[in-house]
């Protein structure tokens, strides 16, 4: 049966709610699912918690949640490109449980496969395992992290068929199979949607089983956080 909705807000009509945690795949604004962030934005929900590797810039990607005030925590790794985050977590009004960026992806990785809680070295002996469980293994002592399962995930695909099999592309794919798999919801975007059989199942990379609504991404301009440019040398002959 085919998971294609009419647009964003369809795919998130009736899923939405105040407080509730969205996991959001994507590495800065690369691979992220703009036109669902963008959805939520519009609904208005507010009290959220968010679960990304990180919070996009000031005014793009899910940096537009964070203007219109609706975050309440930020689960993430690193944040240094939004503005304003940083002055809402120094002023106590936004807050944020940092992770270590490979313990963030397995804490995903982990929820999506029913893992409750797994051990770890990274984080020992600093502020992230205050206050966690340890356990020597071996003679080496680790703290334990928790999986996480978000009430909804978000993802942006490259290609899709209309069952919810989702194919990333380069360097999109980043956070997106761990966050797709870790939602109790999870609702995709993707570029190019085709009809199911068309795919190389060889290629797949997560299975419809994991996405219950998927929508047709809008033809938007990707944007890039930095970009750093030099003359090119001049061709001999040219």
């Amino acid at each position: 049966m085919s998971k294609l909705t009419a647009g964003p807000a369809a795919a998130l009509a009736g899923v939405l709610h105040d407080g509730m945690t969205i996991a959001v795949g994507g590495f800065g604004l690369s691979g992220i699912p703009a036109d669902l962030i963008d959805a939520v934005r519009d609904s208005g929900v507010k009290d959220l918690t968010v679960v990304s590797n990180n919070m996009g810039i000031d005014g793009k990607g899910l940096g537009v949640l964070i203007e219109a005030g609706q975050v309440r925590k930020v689960l993430a790794s690193y944040v240094g490109e939004n503005k304003l985050f940083a002055q809402q977590f120094l002023a106590g009004t936004l807050e944020v449980e940092f992770n270590p960026q490979g313990t963030l992806a397995e804490r995903l990785r982990a929820g999506g496969a029913g893992i409750a809680a797994f051990y770890t070295k990274t984080g020992v002996g600093t502020v992230i395992a205050e206050g966690k469980p340890h356990q020597e293994f071996d003679g080496e002592l680790y703290v334990q992290e928790r999986g996480i399962v978000a009430d909804l995930a978000l993802v942006h695909a490259h290609t899709a068929d209309t069952d919810g099999n989702l194919i990333y592309r380069h360097t999109a794919r980043n956070f997106n199979p761990v966050v797709a798999t870790a939602g109790r919801v999870t609702i995709a975007e993707a570029e190019v949607i085709v009809e199911p059989g068309q795919l190389d199942p060889n290629h797949i990379v997560t299975p419809s089983v994991y996405v219950q609504r998927l929508v047709q991404a809008s033809g938007r301009v990707k944007d890039i956080e930095q970009r750093t440019v030099r003359p090119r040398p001049a061709v001999v002959g040219a």
